[in-house]
């Protein structure tokens, strides 16, 4: 991206003046060589999205954004339903609800050594994964509809976790508002075998060990310390979350004109949050949202049997789960006063602050884990969310390393076992049931996660507390 057509505010901090239709300004958080580095289409997705009607201070981009579908990736925006405000399904994605999950284990890395390989073959081969994978539940219309419900409490309650799990995942692990019955038939079936499933793309299993503290204080408050083992779940609502994004941006793109709505970019397909369109869209997006929800409890319950075969010792107590595709009503203070807003978080993660009423009393000092997951073979990152990233994007932080080329390109540069045979050499364990997802997620592909992380930290988006190097990695 050329940073003369910006307005410098800080090191970190580049300002789009609201020109044209633009209703408000746009604001990237990153540093001059992460936004150089930026394609140009990152800046008119930051444009566009700040034409879109009710939107409130400002079109945000975090440091990993990157092109997307309507949205960039990485990108933020609120809207107020008193000001015609608006709900897009390009700024929630395909993948609604995917996020990461951490679990602690208790364990050193000298404690999983000598059990690497079998531990790793063993999650390989215990949790589906792949394009179209589908595991041992089968879901018939009714089950669909209960789990579309009642999300994560749904899996506790039929056996795959404990409820103390229910206090550290978003939400409490249920959205409410969810309506099932805006969920078609095709997405449905898109997901009744899929429970308890990975995918492909950028979905992950990892096993990571904790290689750098920077905030001590909150890393013991997170339960964390060098040299420990944690593991980290990637992943989001499936088929289902796919098959409702692609019917909503239709349905979208074809009523926006019904709603006086003139859509600068036709990804940018949306509805007035107070139009039937709207409502049937935060409806089935947040059954979508316990989807996810779910489908990473019973991750964690499959993690759990294998351990319990291979390291019984291991604790695998829930860190936290946030989700980094949603759309969340949400108070926020806006010029001394609160107001409720529709937040939409596009590849980005949800930071809120020390003291924010919505966290559990464990973290109402440290603020919320923010967990970053990093590319194949790189880095991982908790920070914590602070105080004044509320005033900065309303509560938001940047969700991965970002992609830095496509995975068309990706697979011209790299073969999936050479990409395997070279993390190996690191120690790293890859196991995929596809050579060419792993060139495609190849580490080359993405930005510099320290880059990015050290950009949200900088600026105040969220805060460093600690570094995960991964040792086995279970690749969709």
């Amino acid at each position: 991206m050329d940073t003369s057509t910006l307005t410098r505010i800080s090191d970190y901090e580049w300002r789009i003046e609201a020109q044209g239709d633009m209703r408000v300004p746009g604001i990237i958080f990153a540093s001059h060589d992460l936004v150089e580095a930026m394609d140009e289409k990152v800046r008119e997705q930051v444009r566009n999205v700040a034409a879109l009607p009710g939107i409130v201070l400002a079109s945000y981009a975090m440091p990993d954004a990157h092109w997307g579908y309507g949205f960039p990736i990485g990108g933020v925006a609120a809207f107020d339903a008193d000001q015609e405000g608006v709900v897009s399904a390009g700024g929630v994605g395909f993948d609604i609800s995917c996020g990461v999950r951490t679990l602690l284990t208790g364990l050193q890395r000298a404690d999983i050594e000598p059990f690497k390989t079998r531990l790793a073959d063993a999650l390989f081969h215990s949790i589906p994964v792949g394009l179209g994978s589908t595991g041992d539940i089968h879901l018939d219309d009714s089950g669909m509809t209960a789990m579309l419900s009642g999300g994560a409490r749904w899996a506790v309650k039929r056996g795959w976790g404990y409820r103390e799990d229910l206090e550290r995942v978003e939400e409490q692990g249920c959205m409410a508002g969810a309506q099932p019955e805006q969920v078609s038939v095709q997405a449905r079936k898109r997901q009744r075998n899929e429970m308890g499933t990975l995918g492909s793309g950028n979905h992950y299993l990892e096993v990571q060990e904790v290689s750098d503290i920077y905030d001590p204080d909150t890393a013991t408050a997170f339960g964390l310390a060098r040299g420990d083992i944690v593991i980290s779940i990637h992943c989001g609502s499936r088929g289902l979350g796919h098959q409702i994004g692609t019917e909503f941006l239709k349905s979208m793109a074809l009523s926006a004109h019904q709603y006086g709505i003139r859509l600068p970019d036709r990804e940018l397909a949306c509805a007035p949050l107070d139009s039937d369109t709207g409502r049937a869209y935060l409806g089935a997006m947040r059954a979508a949202i316990n989807c996810a929800l779910a489908n990473r409890q019973i991750i964690t319950h499959l993690t759990r049997e294998v351990f319990a075969r291979i390291l019984p010792e291991a604790e695998l107590a829930l860190l936290y789960d946030v989700s980094h595709n949603t759309c969340k009503v949400e108070e926020h203070v806006i010029d001394g006063k609160p107001r409720w807003l529709y937040v939409h978080r596009k590849g980005a993660t949800r930071a809120f602050g020390p003291g924010h009423p919505d966290l559990p009393a464990d973290f109402a000092d440290s603020g919320q884990p923010v967990l970053i997951g990093g590319s194949m073979g790189t880095a991982s990152h908790i920070l914590a969310g602070t105080r004044e990233g509320e005033a900065l994007s309303f509560s938001s932080a940047c969700h991965g390393a970002g992609r830095a080329m496509s995975r068309h390109q990706a697979v011209k540069l790299w073969q999936g076992r050479q990409v395997t045979d070279t993390l190996l050499e690191q120690g790293i364990l890859i196991r995929s049931p596809s050579a060419r997802g792993v060139a495609e997620e190849a580490p080359g592909a993405y930005k510099d996660v320290n880059a990015v992380v050290d950009a949200a930290d900088a600026v105040g988006l969220a805060r460093k507390v600690a570094r995960l190097k991964p040792v086995i990695c279970i690749k969709g």
